[in-house]
C-alpha cells in the first residue's frame, strides 16, 4: 500500500532519493568519526582509552541485532512511521552523547543510536524499491549508495579536525542539524508503505539469531585489541556459530521467519548478496590500512592522510554519472566480472605506494578506486532486487542489509588479520617494516578480492535488464 501525506508520488520519486541520501550519510558518518575522538573523550571523562572501546562496541552490537527486525517493523507499522522514528531517535542520542557526563552514560546512549542506523539504511532500502519501478530504480540507487561510500572515508579526518578545533562533544552535535534536516524533508516526501497482511513478529528466530550476531560482531570489532586467550576465543567463536546454523535450522521450519533465507532461491538475489559478501571481504578493510599506510608507513600527519582519502569520494560520486550507461550496454555479468578484477588491481596498486611516490600518483590510484567501488556496490545493490517481488521487498532489504553488516565487520578484521601476520610482531616504529607488512596486506586482499568476480560467472547476460534499461535520472 502506498501513502504520501502531502505530495504527489512523482515529487515523492524526485526527492526520495536525498531523504534517505541525507539520513544515511549522518548514520555512515557518525560510526566512523568516533573512532579518532576516543583519546579525547577518555581524558575528558577521566578513564582509559581502552575502557571506552565499549562506545563502539555496545553501536555495533545494537546495530546487528536490531537490523534483521526492521523489514518486520516496515511492514507492521509502515516505511514513514518507522524511517521518521528512527532519525529522530539517533538525533536525540547524538544530544545525550554530546551531554553525556561519565564513561557509562556515553556508552548507553549509543545503543540506542545503533538501534536507529538499523532502522535507517533498511527502512530506505524498502521505501526506494517500492517507490521506483525497476527501470529506474539503478539511478535512485546510484545516488543513495554514495553516503555509504565516502562516510568511512571522510569520518576520520572530519572526527579528528573536530577534536582538534572544537571538542569531542561537538561531533556529535554536528548530528543535530542533518537530523533535523532529514525529519523536516522526510515528513514531506518519505512514503508510507506497509503490509496489511502482516504475521506476529519471530521471536525465538530473532533470540538465536540476534545472540549469534551480537556475540560475532563483538568478537570481530575487538580482534587483536583484548587479551582473549585462544580457548575463550574460539570457545565464543563456535557459540555464535552454532546460534547461528540453529537459527539456519529454525528458519527452515517456521512460516514467517525473522529473515527469509529462502529469498536466496532467486538466483540473482543469491548471487548479488553472497557475491558482495565475498567481495566486501577486500574492500570492507581499505578504510582501515589507507590511514595505517600513510601515516605510519609514510609517516604523513593525520590532515594529509585525510587529504589523500578525499579522490577516493570524487571517484565514488564520478561514477553516478556512467553507471547506467555502462551497465545498459555491457549488462551486470560482464561488468561485475570485470569491475571486480578492477577493483583487485587497484588495491594491489598500493603495493607501489612508498615515500618516493608522488602526490598525483596517490591521488590516481585513489580516484580509480572510487570509481570502481561505486560501479560495484551499484550494481550490486541494485541487482538484487531485479528479480523480486514487491510483496518480499522488506524481508529482502532486511536480509541484505544484515549480510552487508556483517561483511563489512569481516572485512575490517580480515584486513587486521593479514596485516598482524605479516607484521610478525616486529616493531610498528619502523616506517619501512609497517610499509612492507601493509604492501603485502594490499596484496593478499586484492588477490581475495579478484577472485571473488568468479562468483559472478553464474549470471546470464540478461540477469538485470529489468534494472538497468530506462528511467530518468535522479537530480
Amino acid at each position: 500500500m502506498y501513502r504520501s501525506p502531502t505530495e504527489s508520488r512523482a515529487a515523492t520519486k524526485r526527492y526520495l532519493p536525498w531523504v534517505v541520501a541525507t539520513a544515511l550519510f549522518m548514520e555512515q558518518l557518525d560510526s566512523t568519526i568516533v573512532n579518532t575522538s576516543i583519546p579525547a573523550m577518555a581524558a575528558s571523562l577521566g578513564v582509559t582509552p581502552l575502557s571506552l572501546k565499549a562506545v563502539v562496541t555496545s553501536y555495533i552490537l545494537s546495530l546487528a541485532v536490531c537490523i534483521p527486525v526492521s523489514g518486520w517493523l516496515a511492514e507492521r507499522y509502515g516505511t514513514r512511521r518507522v524511517f521518521l522514528s528512527a532519525v529522530a531517535l539517533f538525533t536525540l542520542a547524538s544530544i545525550v552523547c554530546g551531554l553525556s557526563v561519565s564513561s557509562g552514560m556515553l556508552i548507553a546512549a549509543r545503543v540506542p543510536q545503533g538501534v536507529a542506523a538499523a532502522m535507517m539504511l533498511p527502512i530506505g532500502r524498502i521505501a526506494i524499491v517500492r517507490t521506483f519501478p525497476k527501470a529506474e530504480l539503478l539511478r535512485a540507487m546510484n545516488f543513495v549508495i554514495i553516503p555509504a561510500l565516502i562516510g568511512p572515508l571522510l569520518g576520520p579526518t572530519v572526527g579528528g579536525v573536530i577534536v582538534h578545533l572544537l571538542t569531542w562533544r561537538d561531533i556529535f552535535f554536528v548530528n543535530i542539524p542533518v537530523g533535523l534536516a532529514a525529519l523536516w524533508f522526510g515528513g514531506r516526501h518519505m512514503p508510507d508503505y506497509r503490509n496489511n497482511d502482516w504475521q506476529p513478529l519471530d521471536l525465538s528466530g530473532f533470540l538465536l539469531f540476534g545472540t549469534g550476531a551480537a556475540l560475532l560482531s563483538w568478537l570481530l570489532e575487538i580482534f587483536g585489541e583484548h587479551n582473549l586467550n585462544g580457548p575463550q576465543g574460539t570457545g565464543l567463536l563456535l557459540a555464535s556459530m552454532a546460534l547461528l546454523t540453529a537459527y539456519g535450522w529454525h528458519a527452515r521450519r517456521t512460516p514467517f521467519p525473522l529473515l527469509q533465507l529462502s529469498l536466496f532461491r532467486t538466483r540473482t538475489y543469491r548471487i548479488a548478496v553472497l557475491g558482495g559478501f565475498v567481495t566486501r571481504l577486500g574492500v570492507g578493510g581499505m578504510p582501515l590500512l589507507l590511514p595505517l599506510l600513510f601515516q605510519l608507513g609514510l609517516g604523513l600527519p593525520a590532515w594529509q592522510s585525510g587529504l589523500l582519502m578525499m579522490p577516493m569520494a570524487v571517484g565514488a560520486m564520478g561514477m553516478k554519472v556512467l553507471s547506467t550507461s555502462l551497465l545498459r550496454r555491457f549488462g551486470y555479468r560482464q561488468v561485475l566480472i570485470l569491475n571486480t578484477v578492477l577493483i583487485g588491481a587497484t588495491i594491489a596498486s598500493y603495493f607501489f605506494v612508498g615515500p618516493e611516490t608522488s602526490p598525483g600518483a596517490i591521488v590516481l590510484v585513489g580516484l580509480m578506486l572510487g570509481l570502481v567501488n561505486s560501479l560495484q556496490f551499484s550494481s550490486m545493490n541494485s541487482m538484487a532486487y531485479a528479480d523480486i517481488d514487491e510483496a518480499d521487498t522488506a524481508r529482502a532489504s532486511a536480509l541484505a542489509s544484515t549480510m552487508q553488516q556483517m561483511s563489512m565487520s569481516f572485512g575490517l578484521a580480515c584486513a587486521s588479520l593479514v596485516t598482524a601476520f605479516f607484521l610478525n610482531k616486529l616493531p610498528q616504529t619502523s616506517h619501512e617494516i609497517v610499509t612492507r607488512a601493509l604492501h603485502h596486506a594490499f596484496l593478499t586482499l586484492a588477490v581475495l578480492t579478484a577472485l571473488s568476480s568468479l562468483s559472478f560467472w553464474a549470471l546470464r547476460p540478461r540477469d538485470g535488464e529489468s534494472v538497468s534499461r530506462g528511467g530518468h535520472a535522479i537530480v
